[in-house]
């Protein structure tokens, strides 16, 4: 959501106190603090892994101290950047910020991309997509965003077919009449646990080590490379109004450099596809979110 983790996780209903905190912020963000002659960069995270250690050491070389924030819950890392108690966050995809700022009027955005963490079918009782029967069972994450991903990589793989087009199906879009499967909408970890009762599961990349599954017998993955994945292009995400600050732009281009990079790959077991596109396209990819999303809160 892709991130970064627990993008892959349950877009949990953020809970009241924390969404009114979310309209709260600072209404001038100021940017880091410079502190010992370093600039000092809090970033919420939602797990501590490789890459954040490294991404740590080798900002420390360009006289960046950042500073982790982990998190109990990954629902808290946007309230907190708009509090100002961070200077960034580095868990959600696009898709996962749309829908935020939409439910909570906020209006945080994207500094720069990471990487996409594609989202794979595994099956335990089937060895293809061939081979899942007609009317088989798909169980499939129930929160908004990785149901509509979920969906989307059921389409792709030629085993259902929507009413009609759109970037966010739900299970209501789904054209069962012209469908193989039947999709089940379960908690995100019900996934895995899901797995021997089903003819396959949509499993986000946070739950494979649960299952002891490996990325490379998934049945079918979504393509990284093609349009349709860019809401889940995961993010360093800041307040409105510091999105180019230039200590923040330098991290990313940190984030890039090949001991970073080593990093992440082992992190996502060889997963993770680094991205490049032009920060304004994903921008623009975001409104585009958001504007729908604002329309079916209208239609509700």
């Amino acid at each position: 959501m892709a991130v970064k983790k627990k993008l892959g996780a349950l877009l949990a209903i953020v809970p009241l106190a924390l969404g009114l905190a979310a309209c709260g912020g600072n209404d001038t963000p100021s940017g880091p603090e410079t502190k010992d002659g370093k600039t000092v960069v809090k970033i919420a995270i939602a797990k501590e892994m490789e890459v954040n250690k490294v991404l740590k050491e080798e900002a420390a070389k360009q006289d960046i101290d950042i500073e982790y924030k982990e998190l109990d819950n990954y629902t808290e890392a946007n309230p907190q950047l708009t509090q100002g108690q961070v200077d960034l966050n580095w868990f959600q995809h696009i898709s996962y910020l749309a829908n935020y700022n939409v439910d909570n009027d906020d209006d945080l955005q994207i500094v720069g991309p990471t990487a996409i963490f594609p989202m794979g079918l595994y099956s335990k009782n089937h060895k293809s997509v061939d081979e899942i029967p007609e009317g088989g069972k798909i169980a499939i994450p129930n929160d908004a965003v990785n149901e509509a991903r979920a969906i989307n990589v059921l389409k792709s793989a030629g085993l259902l077919k929507l009413k009609s087009d759109t970037l966010q199906p739900t299970e209501n879009d789904v054209d069962k009449d012209n469908s193989k499967v039947n999709v089940t909408a379960v908690e995100a970890n019900q996934t895995v646990a899901s797995m021997s009762s089903v003819d396959g599961s949509v499993v986000n990349n946070d739950f494979l080590d649960d299952a002891n599954l490996d990325p490379k017998n998934a049945l079918f993955q979504d393509d990284a490379s093609q349009d349709s994945a860019l809401p889940y292009v995961n993010l360093f995400v800041a307040q409105k109004g510091q999105e180019d600050n230039e200590t923040y732009k330098k991290i990313i281009d940190i984030y890039r450099s090949q001991p970073v990079q080593d990093a992440q790959q082992k992190s996502s077991k060889n997963t993770a596809v680094v991205v490049d596109t032009d920060v304004q396209k994903l921008r623009d990819v975001q409104k585009k979110l958001e504007d729908e999303n604002k329309d079916k809160e209208k239609d509700k």
